[in-house]
């Protein structure tokens, strides 16, 4: 354990169990990242992950686990950035405020339809709390669940990883890089709204994933 993780260890307010499960997610990401990144990269990774989540969060159980996933998503964008790894396929950037509805439904779409054949991130400006139960419900209805999925902010090696940063109504918020394809779907917020209300948006999302998909000549399911 280097002096990152002890640092975040030392903290008032971590649990024992969590300390442990943090150690546990570092082990994990290290056996991912043998021969790419070192212990001290991971785990600067991994504490930097927990506390952008830690903020917003009003469950902290699964902290943990959730810092492991999205700290694992930046290390493979990192490694795209540094030419470490390319799988060569597309990879997509689904941007919204919240990261709460707009962005998770579309990625809820990209994953399903794409498969392996490309890969996908989401993130937001202002991350809340938790994915918009009306949009998780509304997906449900498609046969795609995204209640396992949770609000991040993006994060610089996200965007310049992603061939396409695909922004809804952040505005001036969504960070912009020089050589990435950016487009800017007008969208109607979901923030709020129930399910009858949210259906449009859910289907307009879809089909521009489909459009999307086509545009990067990736065969949708």
């Amino acid at each position: 354990m280097t002096e990152t993780l002890q640092a975040l260890h030392q903290r008032a307010g971590i649990e024992l169990d969590q300390q442990l499960a943090l150690r546990t997610a570092a082990t994990r990401l290290a056996e991912d990242f043998v021969g790419v990144y070192g212990a001290e990269t991971i785990e600067r990774f991994l504490v930097t992950s927990y506390d952008q989540l830690a903020g917003p969060a009003t469950v902290t159980r699964y902290l943990p686990l959730i810092a492991e996933r999205f700290a694992r998503q930046r290390l493979r964008a990192l490694a795209r950035i540094e030419g470490r790894h390319d799988d060569g396929v597309p990879t997509v950037l689904f941007l919204c405020v919240h990261n709460a509805g707009r962005s998770q439904m579309a990625l809820g779409f990209f994953q399903h339809l794409a498969g392996e054949r490309a890969i996908a991130w989401s993130g937001g400006s202002e991350p809340g709390s938790r994915v918009n139960p009306a949009a998780v419900e509304a997906m449900r209805e498609r046969g795609i669940d995204i209640s396992h999925e949770f609000p991040k902010p993006w994060t610089e090696e996200t965007v310049r990883a992603a061939d396409v940063v695909v922004s809804m109504g952040c505005g001036d918020a969504c960070p912009i890089f020089p050589g990435t394809r950016y487009e800017d779907w007008v969208l109607e917020d979901p923030a709020g709204k129930g399910v009858d209300e949210v259906r449009p948006v859910r289907d307009e999302i879809e089909r521009r994933v489909r459009h999307l998909l086509d545009e990067l000549g990736v065969p949708a399911t």
